[in-house]
């Protein structure tokens, strides 16, 4: 049996996984990514993207590959029965609150996405483009040879963790077996023979771990067949969806808790042959005693529709269903049945499922902090508000750079503990509106106001148009911790901690995500949307909002910040090195550095006019640094002004920075606001005591 080593071992390779596995990528972190199944999903799965996850996707340079693709969710329409019980058009909202994004919700197949995600990976690797060159040096983390690349047909069977090695996180701590399987063996069987359904991946279903552990187990001992290896790691992280080996192998400690629902719904992926006027739009239908049904218009033609299934029941103290009797056929009549009187037929079904109703959590997201839980391994809920997916994705996007720079030497290790503090908050707050959103969804529709045991229709459509700032992902606020800092913490350990001024910049709050505005390079007077310049490569930004600069006084500050950050501040901590697809959106990491960059990148945003400031000459240097190969950088100072053609961003108003006090907003490597303080001497010192709470000095 052989032995390997890897800094992270990912099981499972859907999106949660390859989310993560692109975060290490971009940080040149040795890492082995390994599923069961045989390859990526072609049809199915989910499907729906929210507008967090689109800003998050478009940081990897992925979000634009989607948004040009996807179907774009623009209203929702409501159908309810009228007192003869005939559905009728009762209103349409948008989709989504505008302005909360640049992005709104849209539905792709899951296939595309995992496909633009192995794109991205692969180039985030010198050698996989010819016009990126080749590494300078054998060393170089980013050379091709390093490619992250799914191991498929592979189950892990054993899992330890050494916990006399937990302070020591250089040390391998985890040793995990896993074991190759062949094709027939990682493939899962399906229902009907011609056409392509999820039931093996349904709550509906029993994990098939232990079938596949048993057959493999068995032909090894016929054949004497060597088909395990031994890996350690220093991290391992279960992507492994909601029958997960990585949780069950932690033990019963961390079982997932919650309840199942009686509720049955069934999936179609269809081009649907109907006379049902809002086909096109996303619609939620009640029918008055059929049921009710979630209609998602896709791209290329398809619609998904989710269909209660109300004569399939849920039956025992188990709860547990008769599959056999759910098929296309009896999901399309159910259907047919709550979209009545209007007909609904179809000759292509690219696929189907059906899962029962259950919201469950975690007791625990991680070991040691060794072993991390992530997605639908430790979370779980129905798939109507869109969450699935994107929640999950949002798990590793939090943990993802603070692996990676744990692993570089950079974040102190002892904050790997914030990624449970704040995930588990959400996948919380989550499971308590799941149930009840699937509860309105799946109730009976109530007849009047004296109707006691059914569902007020006014009741839901409020519930939708509120549900927004979370379904969205926009109005995620983590907890406070030394990541994020805020304002009037009343603990001992906050006066140990920075202290957040978030009047300053009343739309930075900490905790939440930094928006994006529309600002103009200060250089070449070109728009730009904010969130462009900050990239996922795993650097902090430092986004210095100056105020007017043109005002001596406010220059005066701006440049005492600066100089702040150059001398003192940023030769405290350590440089990272760039992938050569940490700039998707400009590529200018094209030609290397003669230095690598420090790990906290500098920005400034000033409101004087463009005409009013000379780069060069006006502002210190930490605002356009010199490199022995590229010269000056132009890309880090913008302004808040008129653009020839795209009008005026108003960037100072989007942020609500006043332009004559100024501020600076620490954001990080996720895009979340860490820090939000003034632009002075007691700022410096905050900005200082923030940093070294997170980040490991330079020896």
């Amino acid at each position: 049996m052989t032995t390997a080593e890897v800094d992270v071992l990912i099981v499972g390779a859907g999106p949660a996984g390859l989310m993560l596995s692109l975060w290490l990528s971009r940080l040149g972190v040795t890492t082995r990514i390994v599923d069961k199944r045989t390859g990526k999903v072609f049809s199915g799965q989910a499907d729906g993207f929210q507008l967090r996850t689109l800003e998050m996707l478009d940081s990897f340079g992925i979000g634009e590959r989607i948004w040009k693709e996807a179907n774009h969710m623009i209203e929702v329409v409501f159908w309810n029965p009228d007192p003869k019980g005939v559905i009728r058009r009762s209103s349409r909202v948008p989709d989504v609150i505008p302005g909360l994004s640049r992005f709104s919700q849209v539905v792709l197949h899951q296939g595309r996405m995992e496909q633009f995600f192995l794109d991205a990976i692969r180039k985030s690797y010198y050698g996989s483009d010819p016009s990126e060159g080749t590494p300078e040096g054998k060393s170089d983390p980013f050379a091709a040879s390093k490619h992250i690349k799914i191991e498929r047909c592979v189950i892990p069977t054993k899992l330890e963790v050494d916990e006399s090695l937990s302070g020591n996180h250089d040390a391998h701590a985890v040793t995990v077996t896993l074991r190759h399987l062949t094709e027939a063996e990682a493939t899962p069987t399906q229902k009907l023979s011609n056409l392509s359904d999820g039931l093996f991946r349904s709550n509906l279903a029993e994990d098939d771990v232990e079938d596949i552990l048993k057959t493999s187990g068995s032909r090894m001992d016929k054949t004497g067949d060597a088909s395990e290896e031994v890996v350690k790691a220093r991290y391992v992280v279960g992507c492994d969806g909601a029958h997960s080996w990585t949780r069950t192998a932690l033990g019963p400690d961390f079982a997932m808790v919650g309840e199942m629902t009686d509720f049955i719904w069934g999936v179609l992926d269809i081009v649907p042959i109907t006379d049902f006027p809002d086909i096109r739009n996303r619609c939620m239908v009640h029918s008055e005693s059929s049921g009710s049904m979630m209609v998602i218009p896709r791209e290329n033609k398809l619609v998904r529709l989710y269909i209660q299934l109300t004569e399939v029941n849920a039956e025992g103290k188990s709860k547990r269903v008769d599959r056999s009797k759910i098929t296309p056929d009896t999901i399309l009549k159910a259907a047919q049945k709550i979209l009545s009187p209007y007909k609904l037929e179809y000759h292509y079904c690219d696929w189907w499922t059906a899962y029962q109703i259950g919201q469950r959590v975690g007791r625990h997201f991680s070991k040691d902090n060794r072993v991390f839980l992530t997605g639908d391994a430790v979370h779980t809920h129905s798939p109507k508000a869109g969450q699935g997916m994107n929640v999950s994705m949002q798990d590793t996007f939090n943990l993802g750079w603070k692996l990676g720079l744990v692993c570089k030497g950079i974040l102190r290790p002892e904050l790997l503990s914030t990624y449970e503090l704040e995930r588990k908050q959400i996948a919380e707050e989550l499971i308590a509106f799941d149930h009840k959103f699937s509860r309105l969804f799946s109730g009976r529709p109530a007849k009047d106001i004296l109707d006691e045991t059914g569902v007020s229709m006014e009741e839901f459509t409020k519930a939708f148009t509120l549900s927004h700032m979370f379904t969205t992902g926009v109005g995620i606020n983590y907890q406070p911790s030394l990541l994020v800092a805020k304002e009037g913490e009343d603990s001992k350990v906050a006066a140990k901690k920075a202290t957040s001024q978030p009047k300053l910049a009343k739309s930075c709050q900490p905790g939440t995500r930094f928006p994006s505005a529309k600002v103009l390079s200060q250089a070449d007077g070109r728009p730009w949307e904010l969130h462009h310049k900050m990239s996922s490569d795993g650097r902090f930004r430092m986004v210095v909002f100056g105020g007017d600069i043109s005002s001596s006084n406010h220059l005066s500050n701006t440049n005492a910040m600066g100089e702040f950050l150059r001398t003192k501040l940023l030769p405290k901590y350590g440089s990272v090195k760039l992938s050569p697809g940490s700039d998707p959106h400009t590529c200018a990491s094209k030609f290397k550095t003669a230095k690598d960059p420090s790990i906290i990148d500098v920005l400034l945003v000033h409101a004087a006019p463009r005409d009013k400031i000379e780069m060069l000459t006006d502002l210190d240097e930490v605002y356009h640094r010199f490199d022995e190969k590229l010269g000056w950088d132009y890309d880090r100072v913008f302004v808040d002004d008129i653009s020839y053609h795209e009008g005026h961003g108003r960037a100072y108003e989007a942020y609500g920075v006043d332009i004559c006090k100024g501020a600076v907003v620490l954001v990080r490597p996720d895009g979340y606001v860490g820090l939000v303080t003034e632009l002075s001497e007691d700022g410096q010192k905050e900005v200082e005591k923030w940093f070294d709470g997170v980040l490991r000095p330079v020896a």
